[in-house]
């Protein structure tokens, strides 16, 4: 199946895999934080990637909603939300990828990041296509030969 529009389906793919690599960086930090034993930075560290799991649920949700939106309506306009929305998640990604230490989150940013370009290049079409529908372009084919 090929996507040429369907910022809807997209958008679902990035919160499933977003989410499910955020909990997971997230439990390690939180496991290795919590090595040494049950004290009071390894409970805030809990709590704070707790919020921070919450907050990402959130965020990812309201982009879901928009490309569903999008999507559904064949709007121009909510297509160019989404694409600033969207650049906006793929700048925090790449900020929160250079500021991190671990290696494993700079790869779940960095794929979080290209899900985000790939989510601005359906929508891209969608607005593109202004209500219309996206098809692709194909080149013309020669007639064929009879022998």
């Amino acid at each position: 199946m090929r996507l040429r529009y369907e910022t809807g389906v997209a958008t679902l793919v990035q919160f499933i895999v977003t989410i499910l690599l955020t909990f997971i960086t997230s439990l390690i930090s939180i496991i290795s934080g919590c090595t040494g034993g049950l004290d009071a930075q390894c409970v805030s560290n809990a709590l704070v990637s707790l919020v921070l799991i919450f907050l990402i649920i959130f965020a990812l949700g309201f982009l879901l909603v928009l490309g569903y939106a999008a999507q559904e309506r064949r709007s121009s306009r909510l297509a160019k939300l989404l694409i600033a929305a969207e650049f906006l998640a793929a700048f925090a990604y790449i900020y929160d990828a250079k500021q991190t230490p671990s290696a494993l989150e700079r790869i779940t940013n960095l794929v979080s990041c290209l899900l985000a370009i790939w989510v601005i290049v359906l929508a891209w079409r969608l607005a593109r296509a202004k209500g219309g529908r996206v098809v692709k372009i194909r080149s013309r084919q020669r007639p064929a030969r009879s022998r």
